[in-house]
């Protein structure tokens, strides 16, 4: 049992990558790594982009782990050597440029390798049984001396912000017993994924001077199943600063993931600055200083972006606007309606834009004409919300005053036909909520990408009606579930809430997370239409103190899920033992990078196998 179990405790080690990749091969030998490694960073520019097309060898074959280590390297130059590594600041620079360059990508990823490797890195005792015996670090140990990076094709301009699928995340990495790493992409965004890879297979070492990996020669090939990949975090109901998001942006990266989602409004508060209206944040915040400024906003995009991540920025209408009415009282209808304002809103306070109004219009083209122009640099796509929307508020709607579907339909079918025109002039691609579609029956464009929230069935319906669409069931990926009502309950009817459990209870353990599957009742015709998904963190009883156990590990489930699938190579539905010890030792990377992940079972079960099992059977 002893062998067995040693064995066990080996492949949890050795196989402890997330997301799992494709294809990984691994031995056993160790390689220590200095800190003055040198980065050799080579890219595609001898050929022009039509020679490389009509060159296809060359390139990182997408569907196959065929001959990944013998790619043919002469066709690349050498970009950049970094040598005997100066630590510099990963922060990005202050440049007046708008927008990312690939070469940017690049020396973002060599830099945050360097640091993750060096200075960030997993002591792994919680990984091994009691008095272990680590790698000795004696003068006559194996090196890594040098790591290739090796971008395989010249880039579109558009590194920064990509539609769905337009950009090859694939990377393949090769590791060989005499000391070289080489990390091949045919993109930027592909290197920086292989690069993350690769600081997972190093440890620290206990003497704090060493680091090194035990499972040299390493051939891994792999790709994303999912486009989008992504986490939706509330910053309207809470406020969180430019380091809170920086911080999740950066967990974000970390797991692979491609996306992140800043629902920035909603009636709470309205916590981004819009230079050319002041009045919105300066009233609409919930104090004056907690507030993005618009370098701040910047600097957030630019971040993401430096990572490979898309930051989607939602602004939620018509309903969810209520803080609208703090600057411009006008715009809104049904504000703030005591005590009944569940007969208008979702949640306090209730209030939602007028719909049939010129000065909405207005407001709106001076709100697009200010802020859409700052987004298009970063991302290709604009999330104009559309969910909640409360029919009832329109009786108090002096422009409309009415809750006939057959009146308000019409009227917002022109709301967002003429907001979905404006996004699409400025080259975005609309986002909606799934009630715009199924509730509202909204004609869509065919670019519209459709985001559900509620059922299988409502995804499958999208689909069906030919929308591309991001899931999110608020069963499973709704990271805010679970503790309790945030409302208060008078005595007269306190009782019927008795034990005050919130809508979608109970709690989303990280198993549960995991369970769900994408296309889970969808048409094997309609699959290609499930784009991805994205876990939501709502922020009603979330703040800066727990945030980061709230979204993590259990984000790095969604994105396990989102880049591999939820099947495995069989078909079958992943295993919790195979998951388990890898997550556990994700959450405590993470912990070694600053984030506050929660962490999943106690060292007892990570250092002894198979104890903390049932129905364990091979």
């Amino acid at each position: 049992m002893a062998s067995i179990l040693y064995i066990y405790l080996f492949i949890s080690l050795a196989a402890a990558l997330w997301p799992i990749p494709v294809s990984y091969k691994h031995g056993d030998t160790v390689l220590f790594i200095k800190k003055g490694v040198s980065f050799y960073w080579y890219e595609a520019g001898a050929r022009d982009v039509g020679s490389i097309a009509n060159q296809a060898p060359f390139l990182l074959a997408s569907n196959s782990n065929i001959g990944l280590d013998t790619q043919d390297s002469s066709n690349l130059k050498l970009r950049k050597r970094y040598a005997e590594f100066v630590l510099g600041d990963t922060e990005e620079e202050d440049s007046m440029r708008e927008g990312v360059t690939s070469d940017e990508v690049v020396e973002f990823a060599i830099n945050s390798t360097w640091r993750t490797i060096f200075l960030q890195n997993l002591y792994p005792w919680k990984f091994h049984p009691r008095n272990w015996n680590e790698p000795s670090a004696q003068q006559t140990a194996n090196y890594l001396s040098r790591i290739n990076i090796e971008v395989l094709a010249i880039e579109p301009p558009n590194v920064a912000k990509p539609l769905a699928g337009e950009f090859d995340e694939s990377y393949s990495l090769t590791l060989t017993e005499e000391g070289l790493a080489t990390v091949r992409a045919n993109s930027s965004i592909g290197i920086a994924r292989g690069l993350i890879t690769l600081t997972q297979l190093f440890y620290a070492h206990s003497d704090k001077e060493h680091v090194y990996t035990p499972l040299a020669p390493v051939t891994i090939f792999d790709k994303p199943v999912f486009e989008h990949r992504g986490i939706n975090l509330d910053v309207s109901r809470n406020f969180f600063s430019v380091s809170d998001i920086k911080r999740q942006i950066d967990a974000c990266a970390y797991n692979k993931m491609n996306r992140f989602h800043l629902h920035v409004t909603d009636s709470q508060s309205w916590p981004l600055e819009i230079p050319s209206m002041p009045k919105l944040s300066a009233k609409g915040a919930y104090r004056p200083d907690l507030v993005y400024t618009s370098q701040d906003f910047r600097s957030m995009q630019r971040y993401a972006a430096l990572q490979g991540i898309e930051m989607i920025t939602e602004i939620d209408m018509p309903g969810h606007t209520s803080s609208i009415h703090h600057a411009y009282p006008e715009l809104i209808a049904a504000f703030n309606k005591q005590p009944d304002w569940n007969t208008y809103a979702a949640e306090p306070p209730s209030g939602t834009l007028k719909l049939n109004s010129t000065a909405v219009y207005n407001f709106l083209e001076k709100l697009f004409d200010d802020l859409l122009p700052r987004i298009s640099p970063y991302s290709s796509y604009f999330h104009m919300g559309g969910d909640e929307v409360n029919r009832n508020a329109y009786l108090l709607d002096d422009t409309v005053n009415s809750n006939d579907p057959a009146i308000l339909q019409p009227l917002m079918q022109k709301f967002v036909d003429r907001i979905h025109d404006r996004v699409r002039g400025v080259g975005l691609t609309p986002v909606v909520w799934e009630e715009m579609l199924l509730e509202w029956n909204m004609t869509l464009g065919s670019d519209v990408i459709v985001q559900s929230w509620r059922s299988d069935e409502a995804v499958a319906q999208i689909v069906a009606k030919g929308h591309k669409t991001l899931v999110g069931n608020y069963k499973y990926w709704y990271l805010d579930c679970g503790k309790g009502q945030w409302l208060d309950f008078d005595p007269s009817v306190s009782a019927n809430y008795w034990p005050y459990i919130d809508y979608c209870a109970p709690f989303h353990n990280w198993r549960l997370v995991y369970s769900y599957d994408p296309l889970s009742g969808i048409p094997e015709e309609n699959q290609h239409l499930v784009i991805g998904g994205e876990a939501h963190m709502w922020a009603e009883q979330t703040d800066p103190v727990n945030l980061d156990r709230m979204i993590w590990p259990r984000g790095s489930a969604v994105a396990e899920v989102l880049w591999s699938g939820a099947k495995d190579g069989q078909g079958r539905n992943r295993s919790q033992i195979d998951a388990s010890p890898r997550l556990s030792e994700m959450r405590e990377r993470l912990v070694s990078l600053g984030v506050g992940a929660e962490p999943i079972q106690m060292p007892y079960c990570t250092m002894e196998g198979v104890v903390c099992q049932l129905g364990y059977t091979d």
